[in-house]
């Protein structure tokens, strides 16, 4: 609590004093509530309204150092059942706060250092995960080479610290990500991840990788696949993941849109032979590939180890200048079958309408249907067909 008011102090104080030491600040704001309903749940169905609230100072010193600093409250509605008596700030947190130097997207050479959110590529392997009302940000420091070709970022961030309070291990991630977006034809991503965790969360793994998107007048693609290699727990890891994607645009300016989707990330029906084939999809933001009505947010724990294949068809329609249509067919399979009766999970439905109220405010409301197979009970997922749907304002300054 004491670290939670500091925090607000500094953020206060430095809004005082900024307007007269920096060459420019700005403030941003948001408030995004949310109420989703999910059946079956846990227990029974489940409804509830979730709220992210956030604050954001910029503020640029000199010509080439600036600062950001953003706080966040994420709450349920109704968990503080009297705000007369429980006026603690339990939910509020440091989202982000780091330090750049240089500019960031157009100098030469430019560090970023602090508490940062990062993506990179489609957010298939290290992403912010937008969706969730907390997201995610990392500890550490980002170096970033911009060159008339592409850019080229090396990170390193402390996922875990074993010296802190109720942390059990020391944990890093770094790596490097590379862009050569002077192509005619699209981008290619070239990257390499390492992931190295002690005592009783082994790991020590790479995760190498490459990724292809472009576009036309009426096409887009994107073409990847990674592999890893290394140690988990005590196994020997070889894994895999494929993905493509084909859309092509339909009608007068493309307002109509349809995309053919397809990911294969690898699994193992032979546990404890010393060696796993199972992909682990790292920091990625699973709520944008795998059905939003996230039964594969966590993967492999989510697919038993066995893996995942996704078919899907996805279709979207800007029927007029405010309002957006869209609706995503998936059919979800394992990759390896292992023990159960079928390697067929089912098939996802997904409907979702944007509507753009104003310039600073957004509407959002969905609708998904899980259509259950033997396959997501065998893996502990679900075992009957499922109903999720939410809506969602977003107001932003």
């Amino acid at each position: 609590m004491k670290n939670v008011r500091a925090a607000l102090v500094a953020a206060v104080a430095l809004g005082m004093i900024c307007p007269l030491a920096a060459q420019e600040v700005t403030f941003h704001g948001q408030v995004r509530p949310r109420t989703e309903f999910r059946d079956p749940a846990a227990e029974g169905a489940q409804s509830f309204t979730s709220m992210r609230t956030r604050v954001t100072l910029a503020a640029l010193l000199e010509d080439d150092v600036s600062i950001v600093i953003q706080l966040q409250d994420v709450r349920i509605f109704g968990e503080e059942t009297n705000t007369l008596t429980d006026f603690n700030a339990d939910n509020l947190d440091l989202h982000q706060g780091y330090i750049d130097m240089g500019r960031f997207q157009s100098a030469p050479t430019a560090a970023r250092i602090g508490r940062q959110e990062v993506n990179f590529g489609g957010e298939r392997l290290v992403g912010a995960v937008g969706w969730a009302q907390q997201a995610r940000s990392f500890d550490g420091a980002r170096l970033r080479l911009n060159r008339d070709w592409g850019s080229v970022d090396f990170i390193g961030f402390k996922t875990a610290e074993n010296l802190a309070a109720d942390v059990g291990t020391d944990a890093e991630f770094v790596g490097v990500y590379a862009t050569v977006s002077s192509m005619a034809s699209g981008a290619l991503d070239l990257y390499g991840f390492y992931q190295r965790a002690r005592e009783q969360a082994h790991m020590d793994q790479a995760t190498l990788g490459a990724r292809f998107a472009g576009s036309g007048s009426r096409v887009n693609y994107r073409a990847e696949a990674s592999i890893q290699l290394g140690e988990r727990g005590d196994d020997d890891v070889t894994a895999f993941m494929l993905g493509g994607r084909l859309g092509f645009g339909l009608g007068p300016a493309n307002k109509g849109r349809i995309t053919l989707w397809y990911d294969y990330l690898s699994g193992d029906d032979t546990p404890g032979d010393g060696k796993t084939k199972v992909f682990d999809t790292m920091y990625a933001t699973n709520h944008k590939f795998y059905g939003f009505a996230d039964l594969f947010l966590n993967i492999p724990a989510h697919t038993a180890g066995l893996g995942l294949q996704d078919f899907a068809v996805k279709g979207s329609l800007q029927a007029s200048h405010d309002v957006t249509l869209r609706l995503d067919l998936h059919s979800f399979r394992l990759a390896k079958r292992g023990t159960t009766s079928t390697a067929h999970l089912g098939e996802e439905i997904d409907f979702t309408i944007t509507h753009r109220y104003s310039s600073n405010l957004g509407i959002t409301g969905g609708l998904s249907v899980v259509i259950q197979a033997d396959g997501l009970a065998d893996i502990g997922r679900l075992t009957e067909n499922m109903t999720w749907g939410y809506l969602m304002l977003n107001a932003t300054f």
